[in-house]
């Protein structure tokens, strides 16, 4: 056989062998995927390296898919109320990155070494590779691979203790959350109502300004025994039966301006449809539901919008996403040109577009290779990792420019995400496993020990300071201190312990933020 075809054989022995061992469960504690890289190491011990090659195409792919995904979180935690969580996420990687240099000095570590510890007690892989992009240094993956199981480890059981740390029950954090999230997100109810308003007997829809005036949309109206679906110049008289969809409030507000509520509904009639439409088409994202005016166009309204597994009251500024799921209204005839208009091709969905993932890729490198110089002596650069995260956190939240869609697939992105890190984590852990025995002959057993400080330290701290200080919910909590973790397998830990998505919600708000600050933290301590 080739060098090549070995290579290529001994790439994918590691990576399948990862996968066996990562699949293993022991108290519902698994290595998952990161399994690989301890295989590398093992095998890199015994003198087989895969090329660096395989590094950087994997860290680029990684990263990208990574920031692509995070960009619309990234950006909105701080335009939204997040900026407690963000302060805890914070808090969290200022003490680690402390603690780090504490933990050098004291133990009188290689900086190189440590570096390692830090990214991989806060199992960050990102983090590795800026560090490993910093320093150039095969310590600092082998400080990774020392620290990372009891990073896995430790955020598990920390977040298992955490209510009984601070003295709070999952019930009564639920609760509160609930209550949060009535108010926020206020469900979406349908009712009939009555004209009985002298006001408006006459007046056509547009002349009423409902939606502006009460939020609320007006799906159907019964004029004279004959129900038909609305446009703006419905007009509206006394006793006509009117079906509006909207949240408590905005339906209250529709009785004061229309009448009385009522059991009598409108039947659907032989030329009107409800249909569930997919937004695939590329021409509407990003565009507000006034530029489309399908009410005026179409005599069509969009009644509900569900993104991300929560239903929203549609306006005329509110910003159509790819993926969205709209429920439309509208007579026969024009829902199939309503349909064409949103595109509602599943498919779509699951095909990608390679041009915005490599056009990405090759400005997130340009990007990378920028200097930005503070001093004589102090330049920064976002190096490989930095530039291609930047890159991709932006064209994430711009979602479309022009004809070109950065958004992908969750399936088309897992995939291309894996692959890369599956091709990342054998090269660095190939490359270091031949050092690794060198290494603890000379450092010991305090190396551990100074990766389990470096892990537990920060988020009892960061706990503490979220729950009594900023008066972060305890769900909330749990995503603070696994996204500032940037520790999957902590959040799925949290999964069983309640059926609130606050964790999650949390958790996607805090990872991206926290995932720019490890790598700017990695880049300070490279440096250091």
């Amino acid at each position: 056989m080739s060098v090549f075809t070995v290579t290529y054989f001994t790439l994918f022995i590691i990576i399948a062998i990862g996968f066996l061992i990562g699949r293993i469960t022991i108290k519902g504690i698994s290595l998952d995927i990161s399994a690989v890289i301890f295989v590398a190491l093992l095998f890199g011990h015994f003198g087989v390296v895969i090329p660096a090659e395989f590094q950087e195409v994997g860290l680029v792919l990684f990263v990208f898919t990574v920031g692509i995904q995070a960009g619309p979180g990234f950006f909105q935690s701080f335009r939204s109320a997040g900026a407690s969580l963000i302060s805890a996420a914070l808090l969290l990687v200022i003490i680690a990155t402390g603690t780090t240099v504490f933990a050098a000095w004291i133990f009188n570590l290689d900086f190189d070494l440590a570096v390692g510890l830090f990214t991989g007690a806060l199992t960050s892989t990102p983090g590795l590779a800026a560090a490993i992009d910093s320093t150039g240094s095969p310590m600092t993956s082998i400080g990774y691979g020392i620290a990372y199981p009891f990073g896995v480890i430790g955020v598990i059981l920390f977040v298992k203790l955490l209510p009984r740390l601070i003295n709070v029950s999952v019930d009564e954090a639920e609760k509160e959350v609930r209550k949060d999230l009535m108010e926020r997100f206020p469900e979406v109810h349908s009712s009939h109502f009555v004209v009985k308003n002298d006001n408006i007997d006459g007046k056509t829809i547009s002349d009423l300004k409902i939606r502006s005036m009460t939020g609320a949309s007006i799906s159907r109206v019964m004029s004279g025994g004959k129900a038909k679906t609305p446009s703006p110049d419905t007009v509206l008289h006394k006793e006509d039966l009117v079906k509006a969809v909207g949240t408590v409030d905005a339906l209250k507000k529709i009785q004061y301006l229309i009448g009385c509520p009522t059991n009598r509904q409108i039947p659907l009639g032989e030329d009107y449809e409800v249909h569930s439409i997919l937004v695939t088409n590329k021409k509407v994202v990003n565009k507000t539901i006034g530029e489309l005016n399908l009410f005026a166009n179409y005599n069509a309204t969009i009644t509900r919008i569900r993104r991300s597994g929560i239903d929203i009251v549609p306006s005329d500024e509110f910003h159509i996403r790819f993926g969205d799921k709209l429920l439309v209204a509208s007579n026969k005839d024009n829902m199939k040109a309503v349909t064409k208009i949103f595109g509602n091709q599943k498919k779509k969905l699951s095909d990608t577009d390679m041009f915005p993932i490599a056009a990405g890729i090759v400005l997130g490198v340009l990007v990378g290779r920028l200097e930005i110089g503070f001093s004589d002596n102090i330049i920064f650069s976002p190096g490989l990792a930095g530039g291609v995260l930047i890159v991709a956190l932006i064209l994430g939240n711009l979602g479309k420019t022009g004809p070109v869609m950065w958004t992908m697939s969750a399936a088309a992105n897992q995939l291309i995400r894996q692959l890369g890190l599956l091709f990342f984590l054998a090269a660095i852990g190939t490359q270091a496993g031949a050092h690794i025995a060198e290494t603890f002959r000379e450092q010991g057993i305090h190396l551990i020990f100074a990766g389990m400080i470096i892990t537990f330290l920060p988020m009892i701290v960061s706990a503490l300071v979220a729950h009594y200080y900023l008066k972060i919910n305890l769900l909330a909590l749990f995503g603070v201190i696994t996204g500032g973790m940037t520790s999957t397998p902590g959040l799925a830990a949290i999964d069983p312990m309640t059926e609130s998505n606050a964790p999650q919600t949390a958790y996607a708000t805090v990872y991206p933020v926290a995932m720019v600050l490890l790598i700017i933290f990695v880049q300070m301590l490279a440096r250091f």
